[in-house]
């Protein structure tokens, strides 16, 4: 459905912004009155990263006159495969400043305002109050609640995107025209059931296609332009290269939006979704043991079963030495048990330590007592022990 223009115009455009986006002065559908609006427009980003980092760019691109960045991360080397606001000689800066800076590099008349800090309950509001649209870049399920809810009850629209290896998702969230996130996602999925893209990958073009979908749904909905996505879900799968939309109807029964609205207010999004379940938070109590204490086991001699339960491509890249993989899925499906050996204390690894206490509750369950799991995986391996090894 068409919706009016978000923004009023503003009074003019300077005769070099008239040079800069003549390209956007020449559709029919934008002309002078949709580039004054976006010169008028305050759009909040949440993230500058895989996401974060082509919307930025066009958006500064298009003329949007004030540019939000929510940000506290740092650019790490990994980040730069994707991450493309952000080059070598940034690896170590705030990613809000490398951001701010590559933005005004790309259109000096775009007022860029950074927000260095991790949203949260505490800030959120008076964050979103600034902007006429929330951008959602996030990556993880307790901010894009927040995201959700927030927007929700101050009567927002926002942009949302997903991606995780070759597949992406987008749609336009407002409650007052339409479902919001939880009415399309009720609940967030189990504790490690969906894996990160730090943890699964991405494919870093997959950013810039669903990035630049964001951006055009950022238009739209600016201009008054076209239909925009709301309640409609787009998904996009690289490796066929298709696209495909599902409509999402508004949920009377939602608890945010719906008729008899249970929830009224923020509430805590990490107890909501969750890092590990509670099987695995329980097995994890007394048998967590760090990268420092494996490598003093494995110093003295201790006989114990050093088990990996990343994928094979994870395997590939760096392994904690006389270890062995077993993928966690083979673990908890059963299939892995038989092959744990009864006489030695079974130590379980991952990337970070949430797969291995998900896999440490399917052990214990097991009659496996005694087994342990390494506190933040190899990577603490890395960073502690073998600095020598490579990390992802």
């Amino acid at each position: 459905m068409s919706l009016p223009p978000l923004v009023e115009p503003a009074p003019d455009l300077t005769i070099d912004e008239v040079r800069r986006y003549s390209r956007h002065l020449i559709i029919p559908d934008v002309a002078m009155d949709g580039q004054k609006r976006l010169k008028n427009a305050k759009v909040l980003c949440v993230g500058a990263g895989g996401l974060g980092s082509p919307t930025l760019m066009y958006l500064a691109a298009a003329g949007v006159g004030t540019l939000g960045i929510v940000e506290f991360d740092t650019v790490d080397e990994s980040n730069l495969q994707r991450q493309i606001i952000h080059g070598q000689s940034d690896i170590g800066r705030l990613k809000s400043e490398s951001a701010r800076d590559s933005v005004r590099e790309i259109n000096p008349y775009v007022n860029v305002v950074i927000h260095n800090e991790a949203l949260s309950n505490d800030n959120v509001f008076q964050i979103f109050e600034q902007y006429d649209l929330i951008v959602d870049g996030t990556d993880n399920f307790a901010t894009r609640y927040l995201v959700n809810d927030a927007a929700v009850l101050l009567g927002k629209p926002y942009v949302w995107g997903s991606i995780y290896r070759f597949d992406g998702q987008a749609s336009v969230f407002w409650a007052e025209n339409g479902p919001c996130y939880r009415c399309l996602y009720p609940e967030p999925p189990p504790p490690g059931m969906v894996p990160s893209c730090a943890e699964g990958g991405v494919l870093g073009v997959l950013c810039a296609s669903i990035g630049s979908i964001q951006v055009t749904e950022a238009i739209k909905l600016l201009t008054g332009v076209g239909e925009p996505l709301v309640g409609r879900l787009m998904v996009y799968d690289a490796l066929e290269m298709t696209y495909r939309t599902i409509k999402v109807r508004k949920d009377p029964s939602c608890p945010l939006c719906g008729e008899n609205p249970t929830i009224t207010g923020l509430i805590d999004y990490d107890d909501f979704c969750g890092t590990v379940s509670e099987e695995a938070s329980a097995a994890t109590l007394g048998s967590t043991i760090t990268a420092n204490e494996l490598k003093e086991w494995i110093d003295a001699g201790k006989t114990i079963e050093l088990v990996d339960v990343r994928e094979p491509a994870e395997w590939e890249i760096v392994r904690i030495p006389g270890a062995r993989l077993v993928p966690k899925g083979e673990i908890l499906s059963g299939a892995a048990l038989a092959s744990l050996p009864q006489d030695r204390q079974v130590v379980l690894y991952c990337k970070s330590g949430v797969r291995s206490a998900e896999a440490l509750a399917a052990v214990k369950a097991a009659g496996f007592k005694d087994a342990v799991h390494v506190q933040g995986g190899v990577v603490s391996w890395v960073n502690q022990v073998d600095p020598s090894l490579p990390i992802y």
